[in-house]
C-alpha cells in the first residue's frame, strides 16, 4: 500500500485542484504560464541573436570611426 501511495504522489499533477479552482484563479495561472513561456522564448531568441547584434554594433562603430578620417 505504501508503494502505491508513493507512485500516486509521484505522478500527481502540479495543480491537483484545478477543477475546484475559481475562474479567476485559473485565469491567473494561465496568464502566468503564458508569461513564463514568452520570457523563455525571448531569452532563447536573444541568446541566439546577441552575438550578431554585438557584431553589427562593432561594425557600425568602426564605420563611424573610420568615416571621420
Amino acid at each position: 500500500m505504501l508503494a502505491a501511495e508513493i507512485s500516486a504522489a509521484a505522478v500527481m499533477s502540479l495543480l491537483p485542484r484545478w477543477q475546484f479552482m475559481t475562474d479567476e484563479s485559473k485565469a491567473l495561472v494561465t496568464r502566468t504560464a503564458i508569461s513564463v513561456g514568452v520570457v523563455v522564448l525571448a531569452a532563447l531568441a536573444l541568446r541566439t541573436l546577441l552575438p550578431w547584434v554585438v557584431l553589427v554594433v562593432l561594425l557600425w562603430l568602426g564605420w563611424k570611426l573610420f568615416g571621420r578620417r
